[in-house]
């Protein structure tokens, strides 16, 4: 059994929902995120707003419209729509008119933090402070890529929580080495945060360990999840992979892949290195895509009748999270 189609988000968190290089000033970019067609723009003061993308006049689409005085223009009869949803112009009653405040569109909470843009997703005031991922801050450079896939967002989590996998799908690129054999792996879920220990190896017929019987200081490296939708892989403290999971719908996810790094400093030594580590970040997301695109069900949860096994545990966790969190009341 799944969740039942629509149910599958986590309310009252902030979600990455797009980068902010998208959204340039004074220009309207509409985007279906979480199930909703909205509409995002930058003011002339550089704030962003979200909207939700039909005119509550005669349903046009404002998607189609453009940003007219920091407002959405409704393509369709020119009403004017400010960043709180107000109507603030409806040019067949003229200028001076007095607007009844019905006339309004839902307003959307967005921040941008670290060259993305958060939306809250749920009811009530948003928190405050956004958890974000350890060790990356302004000293990184960094350069992104989009990538757009027919799957459930929580599948394609999964795959970035999956340590087994390596040797099979990337076995010309990261899974190299035929390390098919999984020690542990030590996996915690603290919070809002999973944190996986990786250590595969080659077998010659050993054991695998136990991830108690692990030492984490041993290990490869280090993938972190925080719930909602983003994830890193701690290569190593001056280069990470970053990945945001956005849920255009239940079968759409759209994933943000971004390389950081500090390896190379100048300013062209720099950019000929992120360039090449983002075609090799490309290729081996490619590797994935036609795999993870295969499975059913579509939507990940504890109820799937999936045969696990022990390297799978970072999995196991992933899933009692959503599963705990996505049947509390509000959540």
């Amino acid at each position: 059994m799944s969740a039942t189609p629509g149910q599958n988000y986590l309310r009252n968190r902030w979600y990455i929902v797009l980068s902010s290089d998208e959204l340039r000033n004074g220009q309207l970019l509409k985007v279906k995120r979480l199930g909703m067609d909205l509409v995002f723009w930058r003011d002339s003061g550089g704030e962003i707003h979200a909207i939700d993308a039909r005119c509550p006049h005669r349903g046009a689409d404002l998607g189609l419209g453009k940003v007219v005085d920091d407002c959405v223009q409704c393509p369709y009869h020119g009403f004017l729509f400010d960043g709180g949803g107000r109507a603030v112009l409806i040019p067949s009653m003229g200028r001076s008119a007095r607007i009844n405040p019905n006339y309004r569109v839902r307003v959307h909470r967005v921040r941008e933090f670290m060259n993305f843009i958060f939306m809250w997703y749920g009811e009530g005031e948003p928190s405050e402070k956004i958890t974000w991922l350890e060790g990356l801050d302004g000293s990184f450079s960094f350069s992104t890529m989009k990538a757009t896939w027919k799957v459930n967002y929580t599948r394609a989590i999964e795959n970035q929580l999956d340590v087994s996998h390596l040797p099979f799908v990337h076995r010309t690129t990261i899974g190299r080495g035929n390390r098919t054999l999984v020690n542990g792996p030590i996996a915690e879920l603290r919070g809002d945060e999973l944190n996986v220990w990786v250590c595969n190896e080659v077998d010659v017929g050993q054991r695998p360990k136990r991830a108690e019987e692990m030492d984490r200081n041993n290990c490869r490296g280090r993938l972190q999840l925080i719930f909602p939708n983003y994830w890193q892989n701690v290569i190593s403290d001056r280069l990470r992979v970053a990945a945001a999971f956005v849920p255009e719908d239940e079968r759409t996810t759209v994933i943000y892949v971004r390389l950081y790094q500090k390896l190379a400093r100048a300013p062209v030594i720099a950019q000929l290195f992120n360039w090449f580590m983002m075609y090799f970040n490309r290729v081996v997301l490619n590797q994935d895509r036609n795999v993870v695109e295969s499975q059913v069900p579509m939507f990940s949860d504890v109820r799937n009748r999936e045969l696990l096994v022990p390297a799978d545990s970072p999995i196991m966790l992933f899933r009692k999270y959503m599963h705990e969190n996505l049947g509390q009341k509000g959540a």
